[in-house]
């Protein structure tokens, strides 16, 4: 609620007027895929870095092979991401990349959060 002064009997008085700004799309609206905690870390971390190791990313978001590997094959699944294997010597290596494709969503929804941080310090 606004407070607007009324002007009806040439004095002035202040009454309850409730502002309604379009609505700025809701947390609801979000990319499901990239919203959920660990896909995004993996996004932000690929969107700063060429390309990650698993055993890069799962150090540097603290989590299990398990997790990692079920949150990156999602973001894969999707296009956001690519996954590439092959042995250096013998040890096996996964390299993450994040896509040309999967950098416009995570850029939407940086812009989305931040479209919905700014009206929550207007409201």
């Amino acid at each position: 609620m606004a407070r607007a002064l009324k002007h009806d009997d040439g004095g002035a008085e202040e009454e309850d007027v409730a502002v309604h700004a379009p609505a700025p799309q809701t947390a609801l609206d979000l990319d499901r895929v990239i919203h959920e905690r660990m896909r995004l870390g993996i996004v932000s971390a690929l969107a700063v870095n060429d390309h990650l190791s698993f055993n890069d990313l799962k150090k540097l978001l603290k989590t299990t092979d398990g997790n990692l590997s079920v949150h990156a094959r999602k973001l894969e699944e999707a296009g956001y991401v690519t996954c590439e294997k092959y042995f250096e010597g013998r040890m096996p290596k996964t390299e993450y990349r994040l896509t040309a494709p999967g950098r416009r969503p995570l850029e939407r929804y940086l812009d989305h959060m931040e479209a919905i941080i700014q009206a929550t310090r207007e409201g």
